[in-house]
């Protein structure tokens, strides 16, 4: 028989048990890192076909830089939104409408017959990747609340965001190579089929509770200032700097990225809180992250045209040629991670700048027959380098001082910043390689001497070498112009660190969670 009142009332209250770990939990990263490999390879894959696909689709210098740039707008431009709709309408869900839609943009890009096709099936892909990856990372966090499990979660996660691009490297050369560019796009059709056909019976669905508004004109304003800016930069290389419609497209930019701050003061459910920017140590991270992009992005276009254009390597070859930055930046982050803990943050990401615009400035040495091994190797391996000093510690920046319920826009802030940077960095660089190219050509063209007899076959001959080198020293000229500019932003990065990041090496979030600065 029961007890009595008080008897039961005297008994010690148990706590809540905790909720039992999801026992599928380790199938789902696995689901979870094939959908992640899918994103990553996307990066890299992609600019090892272009040289292919721009010529095949007939696109033009100043508009190539579309085919990356459109999708790091949507991604970087959307990621934000993508994480509060993951958090409010369903991670799962998120996860799995996200990959059905990569994959089906991945198809339309696959079988473009036109530029702008490509164009926009990149920009949706972009779209859907900052569905899918913000729903990816909450996941874990969700699938894994013990700390010693959610760690090796996020090892393997960030193992795969690591070595993805060096397999996206090879992947891209070897599908462009052997079979046709158009799978550099295809291939991610059964990679997403695979993930979705697993998550839906294994991934346990979950989302956060309370205010579910998003903030749409925040999204659209910012979207729409970053596209703005990024069409204005391309129009300079057809129209000039000072033409109307460059300063006009730039002009509504500026404006439309006004108006997203105003919008973000006011808004009562902001897509990005400014007590996240505002403080200088975060500031400043965030501002080095968007330079470092912009420096970074549309210098490994330009190595990946000058391998192919210049060169004259297979695609295959073009991809091994491009795996020493990798090679530098994994040894470089663990380097770094065994460091951080010890100096804090700055020292190694000021290490990380100045490593990096020096690896960039090497590249502007390239000559039309330089010797991979004396030349492009030893930059490729101190950009590597520098980049994986610098990328590790701005992970632990962005959470400093940063409440718990804050940890999540800010970690994505993070990622938008280099995606954003990578996107403007992209199309300046590519306006000033294709400026300078056009006057190199027109600065060195032999004169023509008046004649009226027409040129003999030896003269015609001699006359297309001579254009066929002219137009090869003119490629290089321009990729070295670039290199030099992306080297002065990768220099103000630098100066960027050296003069905003104050952050001592106690001040550093725990792994796992932010700490308050006082």
């Amino acid at each position: 028989m029961p007890g009595s009142v008080s008897e039961d009332l005297a008994r010690p209250i148990s706590p809540p048990a905790a909720p039992a770990p999801d026992p599928r939990r380790w199938v789902a990263l696995a689901v979870i890192a094939v959908a992640q490999l899918m994103v990553v390879l996307d990066a890299t894959i992609v600019n090892i076909a272009l040289p292919k696909a721009q010529q095949a689709l007939h696109i033009t210098d100043a508009n190539r830089q579309w085919v990356v740039t459109a999708y790091t707008l949507a991604f970087g431009g959307l990621l934000l939104l993508g994480g509060r709709i993951a958090d409010y309408w369903g991670r799962k869900r998120t996860f799995v409408v996200g990959a059905i839609g990569f994959a089906l943009a991945s198809a339309l890009g696959g079988a473009a017959n036109n530029g702008q096709l490509l164009f926009g099936a990149r920009a949706l892909q972009g779209a859907f990747g900052a569905l899918l990856a913000p729903a990816s990372l909450a996941l874990l966090t969700v699938l894994f609340t013990d700390a010693k499990e959610r760690a090796k979660a996020f090892a393997v996660y960030g193992a795969i965001a690591g070595g993805g691009s060096a397999v996206g490297l090879l992947l891209g050369g070897v599908l462009t190579e052997y079979a046709n560019w158009r799978w550099c796009l295809l291939v991610n059709i059964p990679i997403a089929a695979i993930a979705v056909a697993l998550a839906i019976p294994l991934v346990r669905e979950s989302r956060a509770h309370g205010d579910t508004r998003y903030d749409i004109p925040g999204a659209a304003t910012a979207t729409a200032g970053l596209v703005s800016l990024v069409y204005g930069f391309t129009k300079a290389a057809t129209d000039g700097w000072h033409a109307a419609a460059t300063l006009g497209f730039i002009a509504a930019g500026v404006v439309l990225l006004a108006a997203f701050v105003l919008i973000e003061a006011r808004s009562a459910n902001p897509l990005l809180p400014l007590r996240i920017v505002i403080d200088r140590n975060r500031g400043g991270a965030y501002l080095a992250s968007t330079l470092t992009g912009a420096g970074l992005f549309g210098a490994f276009l330009f190595i990946t045209f000058y391998f192919q254009a210049v060169l004259r390597y297979t695609p295959l070859k073009a991809g091994v040629a491009s795996l020493p930055v990798t090679a530098g930046v994994m040894v470089a982050a663990a380097v770094a991670s065994q460091l951080v803990p010890r100096v804090g943050p700055k020292v190694p990401m000021v290490i990380g700048g100045v490593t990096a615009t020096a690896g960039m400035l090497y590249l502007t040495q390239i000559g039309v027959s330089t010797s991979f091994a004396t030349h492009v190797l030893p930059a490729e391996l101190v950009l590597g380098l520098g980049l994986g000093f610098t990328f590790v510690p701005l992970s632990s920046l962005a959470l400093v001082g940063v409440p718990e319920h804050d940890a999540g826009a800010a970690s994505a802030t993070l990622n938008a910043t280099q995606q954003v940077g990578g996107s403007l960095g992209t199309a300046l660089l590519n306006t000033i390689y294709t400026t300078a190219v056009t006057h190199y050509v027109h600065s060195h063209l032999p004169a023509t001497p008046p004649t009226s007899a027409p040129p003999t076959p030896q003269a015609q001959q001699a006359m297309l070498l001579a254009r066929m080198k002219l137009q090869l020293e003119a490629f290089v000229h321009g990729y070295a112009v670039a290199f030099a500019w992306g080297a002065a932003i990768l220099a103000v990065s630098a100066l960027v660190i050296i003069t905003l990041i104050r952050v001592r090496k106690d001040d550093l979030p725990a792994p796992g969670g932010a700490v308050h600065m006082g």
